[in-house]
């Protein structure tokens, strides 16, 4: 039943009340109309009562600061401008990266002038298809796929986004829009009335046995970088956690290695690389195989002898921010510098096509890992635990192709088994 709460705001400027559809709305007095000097009133809408409160007494703090702006007048690209400003400080630095690139690119130049009242669900949905369409700007190239010029100029066209990446334009708009809701310059957000593509489940290239073996002995050819592929190989470790991996959370006593940290690219003037939390801000600690400690073993003593060699030239790389500046990088280059992922992805690349896999990514090491361990016995939790990822279920989708296998494979000991059986 429908109830007006008792919350009020101070001096009267707004009210809160429960509405028959079971919402709550918040009325708010915004200002006075210059011509009768008549209460100018608002509405705010949220799904609880405490979700219009908070977001009441932030309109009202616009207002006492002479910072709110009258939502018929408020544009998208306004709106979009503020919200990076003041609603993403507590996002990750990548994160925030990734949705400013996505405003910049897609979401501005198609809905950037449309007014936050005018923008419906029809329009959004306008925009989702056409970026299906004509989402990417790629060179234009003849029948022999030679890029065409005009007086020097590259020729360009447009060509169709792939569905995954118009999802992602949809969770940035739609985080936008439901903090444009929270503070009640628009009643409902439209992202939510409207169909998404289908995403095409991706399909993992898993390194096959030839070309592991293949792999590591191009990978032993490599001085700089095939220590650190090779470790990724056997420890499934993502590429930021492995180049940012540290002495001091390598045991070698208890043979684990603590994963707890990743290094990430941070603008110039913030110094550039820095360790940041992991991607889902969890530690891990792995056990690797004997043989791998071995190989970090033998990084120690590389390592070792090329501080010698350097001399006064060797310099520890040493976090900007300072949170870790006592810990040592486990790969470096010849003179204690951290590894950059341009540099790795080319080593890797020229030892892939030595292995016979040219298309490999380095994430395909690490698909490559928790597909051996899964086909080598490991059940879904361990290799949940020792990729990081949030959820089993989220393990067993991504390789749930081999858990089929793995089922075959019981399907078989046990027909065995009763073979036996029936022969004993």
């Amino acid at each position: 039943m429908p109830r007006e709460a008792n919350t009020r705001a101070a001096s009267g400027a707004g009210s809160i009340r429960q509405r028959p559809d079971g919402r709550w709305e918040a009325r708010v007095t915004v200002g006075n109309d210059p011509g009768t000097g008549k209460p100018i009133r608002r509405s705010i809408y949220g799904d609880t009562q405490k979700e219009v409160l908070t977001a009441m007494r932030d309109v009202l703090k616009a207002v006492d600061d002479g910072l709110y702006i009258e939502p018929t007048r408020l544009t998208l690209a306004q709106w979009l401008d503020i919200w990076q400003s003041d609603y993403l400080l507590s996002q990750k630095y990548g994160t925030v990266k990734t949705y400013k690139a996505q405003i910049a690119t897609h979401i501005k130049p198609a809905l950037g002038a449309v007014k936050l009242s005018k923008l419906t669900p029809h329009l959004v949905q306008g925009f989702y298809n056409d970026l299906l369409a004509n989402g990417r700007t790629v060179p234009k190239r003849d029948k022999h796929g030679k890029i065409i010029k005009k007086k020097g100029v590259m020729v360009t066209e447009t060509a169709p986004l792939n569905a995954k990446t118009v999802r992602n334009v949809h969770g940035v708009l739609t985080k936008a829009l439901s903090q444009a809701v929270k503070l009640g310059y628009i009643a409902r957000n439209p992202c939510d009335m409207v169909d998404l593509p289908r995403v095409e489940k991706a399909h993992i290239m898993p390194l096959t046995d030839e070309q592991v073996k293949a792999y590591l002995s191009a990978a032993d050819s490599d001085n700089d970088y095939g220590d650190i592929l090779k470790v990724i190989l056997f420890t499934g470790l993502r590429e930021a956690e492995a180049t940012g991996l540290t002495w001091d959370c390598v045991d070698f006593k208890k043979g684990t290695v603590t994963v707890c940290k990743q290094l990430q690219k941070r603008p110039a003037e913030a110094g550039g690389f820095q360790f940041a939390a992991l991607k889902n801000d969890k530690t891990r600690i792995l056990r690797p195989a004997p043989f791998v400690m071995d190989m970090l073993r033998a990084v120690r003593s590389k390592q070792a002898q090329r501080r010698l060699q350097a001399g006064d030239l060797w310099q520890d790389w040493i976090d900007p921010a300072k949170q870790y500046a006592a810990c040592r990088l486990v790969f470096t280059n010849v003179l204690g510098d951290h590894l950059h992922p341009q540099r790795l992805y080319a080593h890797h690349k020229k030892i892939a096509a030595k292995a016979g896999a040219p298309d490999a990514r380095v994430h395909d090491l690490r698909h490559t890992f928790a597909v051996l361990s899964l086909q080598n016995g490991d059940d879904v939790k361990t290799v949940q635990e020792n990729l990081g990822h949030a959820t089993a279920a989220f393990t067993l989708d991504v390789y749930g192709h081999v858990s089929e296998r793995m089922k075959e494979d019981s399907a078989a000991r046990m027909q065995g088994y009763f073979e036996n059986l029936k022969k004993a």
